[in-house]
């Protein structure tokens, strides 16, 4: 048998991890995160679907990342503790999938809605 590099991982090569891969990383344990809700997406008025949490990952030296994090959250529900969770969770996931550590972890509650038909507290008065 011919040795392949030895038992240095650095002899046998690298793993390169595209920025999107992290991203889609960040935004399914965001998703995944109890009080986080999808939200719809519309055009000109026109409902094309519904999205998640939006992310933008910035992957630095050392196998540090920086995470920008758009989510909208459940209503009502502890916001703090709804993100503490998310961020706990993004952090977790990253690490355990990807060896990459979160150095700073941005995140905008974009809106707050209830859970069943997307209306924060019911119908306005008008």
């Amino acid at each position: 048998m011919s040795d392949t590099g030895g038992s240095d991982p650095a002899a046998r090569g690298r793993l390169d991890i595209a920025p999107t891969v992290l991203r889609k990383i960040v935004e399914h344990a965001a998703d995944g995160t109890p009080g986080t809700l999808r939200h719809e997406r519309r055009v000109a008025g026109i409902d094309i679907g519904t999205a998640g949490a939006g992310a933008k990952v910035t992957d630095g030296p050392d196998g540090v990342v920086d995470v920008a994090l758009e989510l909208t959250l459940q209503y009502p529900a502890p916001v703090r503790r709804t993100v503490d969770a998310v961020r706990s969770r993004v952090a977790g996931e990253l690490e355990r999938i990807a060896g990459r550590r979160v150095r700073n972890l941005a995140v905008t509650v974009s809106g707050l809605r209830g859970a069943d038909d997307g209306t924060a507290a019911g119908p306005r008065v008008q």
